[in-house]
């Protein structure tokens, strides 16, 4: 592996349920990496939070198990809250519900969430699927956070389908989510 970034595609939200990666998703690389840039959330409700799930039947079912661990670092913008904190109300221990990427990301007009999240050997017929991801969102305090989750999706089915979503039903305005191979 020598690092190298192939782009495979781009999904551009506008007032999207969801943004999701039905093809492309196959056994050309071990290590797939989706790019989040400036993902704004179509509600004006503070508590926005994007998230993500696998399929392993190519898109019907966003539905596999995993375990995660989740926490995030904040500081406001008026200077009255700064902190770091474990997020063990989103971590997911065994769960088939998306998994948080961040929370309470601001609607507010400069509002929006940038990040990543690499997928290890979803094509694999053997091992689970180990992920990590790195958001930074304007949070609706407002402020500034960082939010980093990891784990791994508990199937030796191939991961054939990525969903990503806005975790409490609210769409994703705008944004891209890119979606590379990495060799």
């Amino acid at each position: 592996m020598d690092g190298t970034l192939t782009s495979i595609t781009t999904n551009t939200a506008s007032s999207s349920s969801n943004l999701t990666f039905t093809s492309g998703i196959d056994g050309t690389y071990d290590e797939y990496l989706f790019l989040f840039i400036n993902l704004h959330p179509a509600s004006a409700a503070s508590d926005n939070a994007f998230s993500f799930n696998g399929s392993i039947d190519g898109g019907s079912n966003y539905n596999v198990a995993k375990t995660t661990s989740f926490f995030r670092a904040i500081h406001t913008e008026n200077n009255a809250s700064a902190d770091v904190a474990f997020g063990g109300a989103f971590d997911l221990h065994q769960g088939t519900a998306h998994q948080w990427l961040n929370q309470n990301v601001s609607a507010d007009a400069d509002g929006a969430i940038c990040g990543y999240l690499h997928l290890f050997q979803p094509s694999s017929t053997t091992f689970i699927k180990h992920f990590f991801a790195r958001t930074s969102p304007m949070e609706s305090s407002p402020g500034a956070m960082d939010c980093c989750v990891g784990g791994y999706l508990n199937t030796t089915s191939a991961i054939n389908a990525v969903k990503f979503d806005n975790h409490n039903g609210h769409n994703i305005d705008s944004g891209i989510i890119q979606m590379f191979g990495v060799s």
